[in-house]
């Protein structure tokens, strides 16, 4: 479980007197802890591993937003951190799909789906995000699939 895998990069960080990346784990570990909180009264919680994926995805779209906003503003230090713990965030998630798989995958669910145009994006991004949306960067699946459905 991924879960216990950022536990045990949190103590050997302790361990390891690693203090900016033992800060980063406990940020990874309170977010999760507060996902979990806003679930207990929802009627359905998803799987751990992928309620823990989608913390992760949500902390690495806002580490990148942040990054590209301080660098705009002049503030290369804080842009610094971000990267920092950017980097430990992405070592907690799954691999990611290639481009070749990403476009097989996107080809696979057109066709299954009969997708002909834009109309269709939805169908084909929700079925994407089902089966591989743990492997894949949303923002750049939905790109891909509106640049294949409109050519």
């Amino acid at each position: 479980m991924i879960r216990d895998t950022i536990k045990a990069a949190q103590i050997s960080a302790m361990k390891a007197g690693d203090k900016p990346r033992l800060a980063a784990v406990r940020l990874i570990l309170a977010k999760v802890k507060d996902r979990d909180i806003e679930l207990r009264t929802a009627s359905t919680v998803p799987d751990d591993d992928q309620l823990v994926v989608d913390v992760l995805q949500k902390m690495v779209k806002q580490r990148r937003e942040s990054i590209t906003l301080y660098e705009a503003g002049g503030r290369p230090e804080l842009a610094a951190i971000e990267q920092a713990e950017l980097l430990v965030i992405e070592e907690f998630l799954p691999a990611r799909l290639d481009d070749d798989a990403l476009n097989a995958a996107i080809a696979a669910i057109i066709a299954e789906t009969g997708a002909t145009g834009i109309k269709d994006m939805g169908k084909v991004v929700g079925a994407l995000k089902a089966r591989h949306g743990t492997e894949v960067d949303m923002a750049t699946a939905s790109a891909r699939v509106k640049a294949t459905l409109s050519a």
